[in-house]
């Protein structure tokens, strides 16, 4: 029988974690989390890890997994979510991938690029440029180089703006040239479903969501992260803004609003991502679960019939 991996994309604060939740119970599996911000340990309330009452509805995977402090990268996520796939299928027939990291879960589902070496040096330049200009000049210095990619990256996220500035500077074409040119993994079929909702909505449900995240105790949570600002995994929405606020750079009320501001921006990239995939099975984020379940079996049939 044929193994399947369902995965579960969709902008931030539409509800995958619940769509994750439902088709595991469905289907009696478990889920991998694909949210690159929800695997570090220090980082709960600002990346909406699930509730307690969540995880113990089903087994999740790649949740709060590593520190802050270690490195992990995307090789290194694919390479773990990979064996964990190959070890739960021995035991169940269907899977659930769920995030909102469009890099991540093609990691898994469509398998990494090949990019070239990073010649010498030029990242310190970067490092430079960003220290010196800010997430500005940088952003600037891609949409001259690679304004295909700057479409879609996290312009808010200054590593993955350096990573694609310094193979573009070190290999004279865009890094937008070298997507696409990768092996898919084997073992399984891949469902790909999308949730969706009008974009008016979206935002609705992410300024929500950052109020109930100031209510939890965000503020709290930055503060005692201040210390390690200039690591990587907090260079992210909900982090950055409250550092400004707590270095005294901004008021409380304009952070919350950048917060809301930089997590809109962050939505309507991921969906410019998803949109890249002709292959997903888009379903209204208030669809009932019984209509997300016959997507995925009819699908399952025309793949076997196929």
């Amino acid at each position: 029988m044929n193994k399947y991996l369902i995965s579960i994309s969709g902008a931030t604060g539409i509800g995958k974690t619940q769509w994750a939740i439902g088709l595991a119970r469905h289907f009696q599996t478990e889920i991998l989390s694909a949210d690159s911000r929800q695997f570090y340990r220090e980082m709960r309330i600002g990346t909406a890890v699930p509730s307690i009452e969540e995880l113990k509805a089903v087994p999740h995977h790649f949740i709060q997994h590593t520190s802050i402090h270690k490195s992990y990268t995307v090789g290194d996520y694919q390479k773990d979510a990979l064996e964990l796939i190959s070890e739960k299928f021995q035991a169940h027939d269907y899977l659930i991938l769920v995030g909102g990291s469009g890099l991540f879960l093609d990691a898994v589902t469509q398998g990494l690029d090949d990019f070239p070496p990073v010649a010498a040096g030029v990242r310190d330049l970067l490092e430079k440029k960003y220290a010196q200009g800010g997430i500005q000049a940088l952003q600037e210095l891609l949409f001259q180089l690679d304004p295909e990619y700057h479409k879609i990256v996290d312009l808010e996220n200054p590593r993955r703006l350096i990573r694609a500035l310094e193979i573009c500077i070190s290999s004279g074409r865009p890094y937008s040239s070298y997507l696409g040119k990768r092996s898919p993994p084997k073992g399984f079929v891949h469902i790909p479903l999308g949730i969706e909702a009008p974009r008016t909505i979206i935002y609705k449900r992410i300024e929500a969501r950052v109020d109930a995240m100031m209510q939890e105790g965000l503020l709290d949570e930055v503060a005692s992260l201040l210390p390690y600002r200039d690591l990587n995994a907090l260079q992210t929405v909900g982090y950055q803004e409250l550092f400004s606020y707590l270095d005294g750079e901004t008021d409380l009320e304009t952070a919350v609003a950048l917060i809301k501001r930089n997590t809109r921006r962050f939505a309507k990239r991921q969906l410019t991502w998803y949109r890249k995939n002709a292959e997903i099975l888009w379903i209204p984020h208030e669809a009932p679960l019984e209509t997300g379940v016959h997507m995925i079996e009819e699908h399952m049939r025309s793949e076997h019939a196929g």
